[in-house]
């Protein structure tokens, strides 16, 4: 079945997130910016993905714009595993991470989009498994760099079901913010690689009496696996994955003996199929699985099709705001501290198309098969 035409769709969502905005690589972040990928095969089926990510966007449009589109027109959608195998290959000179395996990713995910509503099954059935009903969640906070506002938030996620809270912050006082607020909740605390070896050393140190029940990413740079080892013998488990390229990158901090959890990114990884390599290679390894998908369409829908097929105990990350409106409602929220699937074929849902005009960012770009 023929692809004809790959489109990209940026999306931009206005959001509050219980404190002041933040700024990234010098914008104000304060709507969430999805870039969804709509792939069509010749019969007229549309299958949805989105691809990675954030500031990142124009990058990772214009490498399937200008190089991924164009080479994957004509191609057969079914074969996914061959595509797998060929298009990746053609554009390795160009980055093993980055915008082309974002991108990528996203036309990926909207082939098992179609490959499941071709076959009349949703993705986790593809996958071998069955709707687990509702799954946890847990509350990925934003950054605040204040105890009190930290305190707050995790009170109201405690407050609206959700039993798991994630920070993103780099203090032993935001922690113990959190664990004031929300008693009986379960603290994560990721640190966006902050720290060098040595000062994430002595951060963990200070941290190992505090009950985390992960510290994600301590150290800077991220693909340091032997200075990560070097933190398990503090006893807080360990985190990361959501920086790898790929299965050899897991590979490699598995075999470094660096991590107690894995966090592969569907959007960033390079999609369904080297989400799934990868979630059974750590689980050949002993190593648990908590995928990483603070995403707002295909890829947090993506994340919790493999999730229900695959992880034996999953808990899913959402992230921590309001938005305005989505295009993937109400899927992509969580209802007391609980997500559940779509019930469609392959992710489940079709976006809305008035939330996609009404937010539209710009025109979409097509990109069609020439007859």
């Amino acid at each position: 079945m023929q692809i004809t035409a790959i489109e990209t769709v940026v999306v931009s969502l206005p959001f509050t997130m219980g404190g002041p905005y933040s700024s990234f690589a010098g914008q104000v972040w304060d709507h969430l910016d999805i870039l969804l990928v709509r792939v069509e095969t010749e019969d007229g089926l549309v299958g949805w993905g989105e691809a990675f990510g954030h500031v990142a966007i124009p990058a990772t449009r214009a490498a399937i714009d200008s190089v991924l589109a164009p080479l994957l027109l004509g191609r057969d959608a079914t074969d996914i595993e061959g595509l797998w195998r060929r298009i990746p290959h053609a554009v390795h000179l160009l980055g093993r991470n980055g915008p082309f395996v974002y991108g990528f990713s996203g036309i990926e995910i909207a082939l098992w989009d179609l490959a499941g509503k071709r076959a009349g099954q949703p993705l986790h059935r593809l996958l071998g498994g069955r709707d687990p009903g509702p799954m946890p969640a847990y509350a990925s906070l934003l950054n605040y760099g204040d105890p009190e506002l930290v305190a707050r938030n995790c009170a109201e996620a405690a407050a609206r079901g959700y039993r798991s809270l994630k920070l993103h912050e780099t203090t032993v006082e935001a922690v113990r913010a959190a664990a004031r607020a929300a008693p009986g909740a379960e603290i994560m605390l990721d640190v966006n690689c902050a720290w060098s070896p040595v000062e994430a050393r002595a951060m963990a140190r200070a941290l190992a009496g505090e009950g985390l029940r992960w510290l994600e990413e301590p150290v800077w740079p991220p693909e340091d696996t032997t200075g990560l080892a070097s933190l398990r013998e503090i006893g807080i488990p360990l985190s990361a994955g959501e920086n790898v390229a790929g299965l050899h990158g897991f590979r490699r901090l598995i075999e470094a003996g660096a991590i107690d959890i894995a966090q592969p990114s569907v959007t960033k990884i390079g999609g369904v199929a080297e989400m799934v390599r990868t979630i059974h290679l750590c689980q050949a390894a002993g190593i648990e699985v908590a995928p990483h998908s603070p995403y707002f369409g295909p890829g947090l829908i993506a994340t919790m099709q493999i999730a229900a097929a695959l992880v034996e105990k999953p808990l899913i990350e959402i992230l921590w705001l309001d938005m305005e409106a989505n295009p993937f409602d109400p899927w992509v929220r969580a209802e007391g501290g609980m997500v559940r699937l779509p019930p469609g074929p392959g992710l489940g849902c079709d976006p809305d198309p008035e939330v996609l005009a009404r937010y539209g960012r710009g025109a979409p770009n097509r990109q069609e098969l020439k007859a």
